[in-house]
């Protein structure tokens, strides 16, 4: 597995144990709760994609709603608000990585982790918040 995918995967644990109240950014930034080794550049990745995606979750969750018909964000499951949380930070900022890669790495994780429709689900999700964002959308600073 490559080390991206290993830290993508890190960042979907990490946010989950947020998200349910388990754990704090500072508890998971720790990462002793992983189970093995991993390379120090995933856990780069995984470090930036964790508070890169935590710094900006209002706006990211504003971009995710804009997606969502007939749903509300906190019924989504934890995996999959988590999925769409860290792929659309990535989608605005994270610059060296395709957005084609991003949505794809979404996919194969909702396939992983998530229900029997959750990749359908993550990747019409993405794909709409691409395209506002290639329709030049792009986020607000916000306070």
């Amino acid at each position: 597995m490559g080390s991206r995918r290993s830290a993508r995967i890190i960042a979907l644990q990490a946010l989950y144990q947020i998200d349910i109240g388990n754990k704090t950014i500072e508890d998971v930034l720790t990462f002793d709760w992983l189970d093995k080794e991993v390379n120090p550049p995933a856990l780069d990745f995984a470090r930036g994609l964790i508070i890169g995606t935590m710094g900006k979750t209002a706006l990211i969750d504003k971009k995710i709603v804009t997606q969502l018909e007939h749903w509300d964000l906190d019924r989504l499951s934890y995996v999959d608000r988590a999925i769409l949380r860290f792929s659309t930070y990535s989608l605005f900022f994270q610059k060296d990585v395709p957005d084609t890669v991003v949505i794809n790495e979404a996919i194969d994780l909702a396939k992983m982790f998530g229900t029997d429709d959750s990749y359908r689900f993550v990747n019409g999700v993405l794909d709409g918040i691409r395209k506002s964002k290639d329709s030049n959308q792009q986020f607000v600073s916000g306070p």
